[in-house]
């Protein structure tokens, strides 16, 4: 086991993981970061205070794209789907965004480029950056992608 692999055992980090995404998320979203990696903020669904979390974002097709390298049992996967997707994404400034789940037969493209763009991911994710496609395929239903879009706006209430 490696590392990285050691910080995240079991899905979850460890003490020593979450003080570094603390740090790491504060950093990405000051903005001093390259444009592809951001924090996540969602609202815990059992405490409702917001969690920040680094992620790196990926565009395929013209689309930004969140995965979940710890897969379906990642906190901020199961805080988000309470969350109805709406979560707040930040880069040097917050932006209320709306985050839908892709089905896992449209997954292997942006899986494929994901490990490419984030490469401490490799450590969790068992399938080489230029791997076929197939072989994303074969991983697409075990790891949580989600479209990035704008939130829905409300419109005006009754009159």
């Amino acid at each position: 086991m490696n590392l990285k692999q050691w910080l995240y055992r079991g899905g979850r980090p460890n003490g020593v993981a979450r003080v570094l995404d603390r740090g790491t998320a504060a950093v990405y979203a000051r903005g001093v970061a390259p444009d592809y990696l951001v924090t996540l903020e969602v609202p815990g669904r059992r405490s409702g205070r917001t969690v920040s979390v680094p992620l790196v974002m990926v565009v395929v097709d013209g689309e930004r794209h969140l995965v979940s390298m710890l897969g379906e049992r990642a906190n901020w996967v199961r805080n988000a789907r309470a969350a109805g997707g709406e979560v707040t994404i930040r880069h040097g400034r917050r932006e209320k965004v709306c985050l839908r789940e892709v089905p896992p037969e449209r997954r292997a493209a942006i899986l494929r480029e994901y490990l490419r763009r984030a490469p401490n991911a490799r450590a969790h994710v068992p399938v080489d950056k230029d791997a076929p496609l197939a072989e994303f395929e074969r991983l697409a239903p075990d790891l949580p992608v989600f479209r990035v879009g704008p939130r829905a706006t409300r419109g005006p209430g009754p009159a």
